[in-house]
This record gives C-alpha cells, structure tokens and sequence, in this order.
C-alpha cells in the first residue's frame, strides 16, 4: 500500500499548516500546499508548493487602507477566488485539508471523487461562534457583527462538505459534537508551539513589586475584554497597588469600553517582536484571559511556559492544560466577581516570601514531533498514511 496524496489549502501563513505540509512531506503523501502568499513554507520544496501572491498583496493593502473589521470582511471576500484557483489544481483521489470558508468548493469536488476532507477546527462550530459573539455584541451595542455575515454562511455552508475534524482543544470537540458530528469524526490537533524563548525568571520575586497581571493578547468583545478590565477594578479594592499590562492592540467593538476605565493603573505594551513578549511575561505574577471564544489560544500557554499561574474561561482551548489550584484556575464566562476571585487566590500565592515560579507545562505536547506522531497516526487508522511508514 502507498500513501494517499493529500492537498492543504490555506490563504494565509499558519504554523499549523507548515507543520501539517512538512509531516506528509516525510512520508511522500503531500502532493501540494496551496498558499495566497508570496513565500511558501520553510524546508518545504517549491515542487510541493503552490503560491497566488496576488491574494495576499490585496488583503495587505486592504489591511493598510481599510479599519480592521472592513480590511478583514474584505480578506473574507478573497476566499471564493482562492477556492476555485486551488480546485482547478486537484486531481480524482486527491484528500484535503483547509478550514473554515476557504475551499467549499474544493472541498466538495474532493468527496465527489473519491477523496475524504479534513477541516482544521482551530475555532469552534461556526454556529458556536457566531452564536455566543452575535449575543456578545447585542450584550454591548458594538456596531459590527463578530465577522462578516457572508462569511458566517460560507462556513456554515461548507460543513456539509466535511468528512472529519481536527480539533485544537475539548472546547472546539464538544462545539461539534452538540451540532450533528460524531465521536468517530473527530481527532484531536495539538498545536505544535516553539516555547524556547517563554521560560521562567530566575530568582525569587521581588518583596516590594506590585501584583503584576498581564495580557497578551488583542482586546476585543471575543476575548473578554470588559469582563477582564472590570475584573480588575474589583481586584484593586483589596490588592490597590495592583498594576495591570496590556498590549496596545486594541479592536473597535472595545474602545468604547476602554474609555470607562482610564483610570484603572494600566501599563501599555508596544508592538513589539512577538518573543520580546517574553521578558514582560517573566516580570508579571498572573496571566488572565476570559476569552469567550478560542480554539486553543497560545498566548495562555506562553504565559505558562514562563512559569505563570493562567486564569482561563472554559471556551479558551487552553484550559485543556490548567490544573486548578496548581496552575491556575479556570472561571466561567462574563463573571468579573469569579475572575476577581481566582486572581486574589493566586496574589496570596505568588506574593509569599521567597516565592518562585512554580507553574510547569508539559512542553514535549507542544513538540512537533509529538503533534506529527499524533497526525500521522490517525491518517493510518483511516488508512491514508502506509502503516509501514514511519
């Protein structure tokens, strides 16, 4: 028996989809990755590479021109364009792997003859998503949908057409499952994550230094941004000397919102190289994130791999990581007074004398290797991969 030929289709660069690509590339079983980019991925020959940089130079500009939810609605308008560009490429027996509104129409062409189709839930059930943003946006009167409509149909559209689901997380599992799919459909997908640069600080924290909790990540309505600000205005009536850091990457639905807090002790972070974020995370004592919807969202296990105690909603993928009382807490959605709490809990902690960080993570789950040991492994129980293979 020999390989299955696999596609992978995606508009943009993710680390995901290298790691996907470069996995059956080993095994002579990736027959292309298609890209709307100029740059394919590292170690990966341009004979397996398929590139349409024309995509990607539009929705740069877009980004450029356009306020962020009109230069992402006009990304989403590419995904059509894209689609029937990589489906002139396939070939009868071709499997594929894409996500979310990029190749419905490949990805229909593809079970029609006689190949099987993989999504990449990096994010829940689209009716999950729109479901909980859309009640989110109502909840604070922000002038946009959580995306664009068109989009939300062309995702939900392109469900019918999937045969089976990798999953980043329980969270992403469970939103299929309660909408139709089945156990035997889905796998789960570790995210392969490169931490050298998200270790702890060395030495015992600082007896005069502030409670320090930090975020990394954007602030939007989808990652709790109200809850996490209100959060910690309940936090300064006990601890008062708190500080709070964030990045100065702020979306529109929240800017509003923003402005009712001004005077909370916020320091804010300039944009900055990704790994810079690392020393601001060894000088903080908590990493929060009441997100309301994410796939598995990195940021949480970075804060982690720096030693942090994480505090996490149930919807954030990580969560799958966090042992309560141990390495952090995980707090149920839109609950400032329950995020408030679990941060209190964890200030008596990480403020004792000699206090250092003691949060550990399970770093060779997020190898490559352990994420292509998973991969390769369930291709072979479909018996698309040649068991012989390693």
């Amino acid at each position: 028996m020999t390989s299955s030929t696999f596609i992978i289709a995606s508009p943009g660069h993710a680390s995901i989809y290298d790691a996907e690509a470069l996995a059956l590339h080993k095994r002579n079983a990736l027959r292309f990755i298609a890209m709307g980019t100029r740059r394919g991925v590292d170690k990966l020959p341009a004979a397996v590479t398929r590139l349409n940089p024309a995509i990607g130079l539009l929705a740069y500009a877009a980004v450029r021109t356009m306020r962020p939810f009109s230069a992402e609605s006009f990304r989403f308008q590419l995904y059509p364009w894209f689609d029937r560009w990589v489906k002139k490429q396939l070939n009868p027996g071709d499997n594929m792997i894409s996500s979310y509104a990029y190749a419905n129409e490949s990805f229909k062409w593809v079970r029609e003859h006689g190949g099987k189709t993989f999504l990449d839930g990096g994010n829940s059930h689209p009716e999950n998503f729109w479901e909980i943003l859309t009640e989110e946006q109502r909840r604070w009167k922000a002038p946009d949908p959580p995306v664009a409509r068109k989009y939300y149909e062309r995702s939900c559209a392109m469900m019918e057409h999937v045969d089976y689901v990798f999953t980043a997380s329980t969270y992403v599992a469970n939103s299929f499952l309660t909408r139709g799919f089945k156990p035997e459909q889905l796998f789960p997908h570790p995210r392969p994550l490169n931490t050298s640069s998200f270790r702890p600080r060395e030495g015992e924290r600082p007896k005069d230094k502030p409670l320090t909790i930090i975020h990394t990540g954007a602030l939007c309505l989808r990652k709790g941004t109200p809850y996490l600000l209100e959060a910690f205005r309940l936090v300064l009536k006990k601890s008062p000397k708190a500080r709070l850091v964030l990045r100065d990457s702020v979306r529109d639905d929240v800017k509003g919102i923003l402005s009712q807090y001004n005077s909370l002790p916020i320091t804010w972070l300039p944009h900055m190289p990704h790994h810079e974020l690392a020393e601001h995370l060894r000088q903080a004592d908590i990493f929060v994130l009441p997100s309301l919807e994410e796939g598995m969202v990195l940021t949480a296990v970075e804060a982690m791999g720096c030693g942090l105690p994480v505090i996490l909603t149930p919807n954030c993928g990580a969560n799958d990581l966090v042992e309560p009382g141990i390495s952090g807490e995980v707090v149920p959605i839109r609950n400032p007074e329950a995020t408030a709490n679990a941060i209190l809990k964890w200030e008596e902690i990480v403020t004792r004398p000699g206090y250092r960080p003691s949060v550990k993570i399970n770093k060779d789950v997020l190898t490559f290797e352990h994420f292509e040991k998973t991969f390769i492994g369930q291709l072979k129980t479909l018996g698309l991969i040649n068991s012989q293979e390693i």
